[in-house]
């Protein structure tokens, strides 16, 4: 009986180390990582992807590696600027990322907790090469905002040359602590600037106001500049289409005129050919002994003017004055006459000795 207890104990105690034994050496590795196993503290060469996977218990142990996007935190970063201030990063954040073919080297080199040499370290490296260049002023306000850019490329170019595989994707870092005495400071020196940014901008809105003013009286000036214009241009417009008006009216009124005065001419021509075919030598001749005839009284005596002149005189008067026989009749009759009157006295006598006699026509 004491045998098959110790038998029984036996058995279950062999089958709780199996059970032990079996459970060990049985592992996960989770979605996003790698596994990375020791054995007796080397590294061996075998990884694991996500999954359930068998090992020797109690001589083999595991690492499980994130190689999907992980952020590291690292606190309370002291800093000296160039003033000698000592300040503090009270936080900064680096989002990086291992590539799963770059595990096993950079495990290698840099044991399972690489961002902690690569990272950590290399961040409070370069903070204090920063701020030991740049004073307060520039740490704290004027170059604050190209921290992170600068802290980024900083740990980018080292990753590159010594941890190939792993990228950082953003810094982030929060504002430093400074000594009381200096915030405060900073502070007051905010809260002035932030009444001259107040009063910057009231000034700007007023400006804004006043170019607003000025371009409507500039537009409204443009606008009747364009109105006054147009309305000059239509007067100009209404002008020059009197203008040819008047000028159309002016040529119409010409070339009635003309018209009239060459239709006057023509006839005064055809007259003067018609008068050139018409007086002729007999029938001028005709004219004068009619215009002599006309007259009421005719007086005979040897002391009476020659009333006419020689055939040849007659006939060169005639053609010097051909066209006009009115003229030559009424000349002589004026002469005529004018002898009547100086001889009056004279007349009388012949009458009384010669006697005188009316004539009708």
């Amino acid at each position: 009986m004491p045998l098959e207890t110790n038998v029984f104990i036996g058995t279950g105690i062999a089958f709780g180390l199996l059970v032990v034994a079996f459970n060990s050496a049985i592992h996960k590795i989770e979605e996003g990582h790698v596994g990375v196993y020791y054995r007796g503290g080397a590294l061996l060469d075998t990884t694991s992807v996500p999954g359930f996977h068998m090992m020797f218990p109690v001589l083999t142990t595991y690492r499980s590696i994130q190689v999907t996007l992980q952020t590291d935190e690292v606190k309370n970063v002291p800093c000296g600027t160039s003033g000698g201030v000592m300040i503090y990063f009270d936080r900064i954040e680096v989002v990086n990322i291992l590539h799963s073919h770059a595990v096993y080297d950079i495990v290698r080199n840099y044991t399972a907790d690489y961002d902690k040499a690569l990272i950590f370290n290399k961040v409070h490296h370069e903070l204090n090469q920063f701020c030991s260049i740049h004073s307060l002023q520039e740490v704290y306000i004027d170059l604050f905002d190209q921290i992170d850019e600068n802290l980024k490329i900083a740990l980018q170019r080292d990753l590159d040359q010594f941890a190939p595989g792993l990228f950082v994707q953003a810094v982030r870092v929060t504002k430093p602590k400074i000594p009381e005495t200096i915030r405060r400071n900073y502070e007051l020196m905010e809260g002035e600037k932030t009444k001259l940014m107040i009063s910057v901008q009231r000034q700007k809105v007023v400006e804004k106001d006043a170019e607003t003013d000025r371009k409507k009286a500039i537009i409204e000036a443009e606008k009747n500049q364009q109105v006054a214009k147009i309305t000059f241009d239509q007067k100009i417009m209404e002008k020059e289409s009197l203008k040819k008006m008047s000028i159309i009216e002016d040529d119409m009124f010409f070339n009635r005129e003309k018209m009239r005065a060459d239709a006057e001419f023509y006839t005064k021509e055809k007259l003067a050919e018609g008068n050139q075919l018409l007086l002729t030598r007999e029938y001028l001749q005709l004219r004068k002994y009619e215009s002599i005839a006309s007259n009421s009284k005719i007086y005979f005596g040897s002391d009476i003017p020659q009333m006419f002149f020689e055939r040849q005189s007659s006939d060169t008067w005639d053609e010097n004055h051909r066209g006009a026989p009115h003229v030559m009749a009424s000349r002589q009759s004026s002469v005529d006459a004018n002898t009547s009157n100086d001889k009056s006295g004279k007349h009388s006598t012949a009458n009384s000795g010669s006697g005188s006699r009316d004539r009708e026509k």
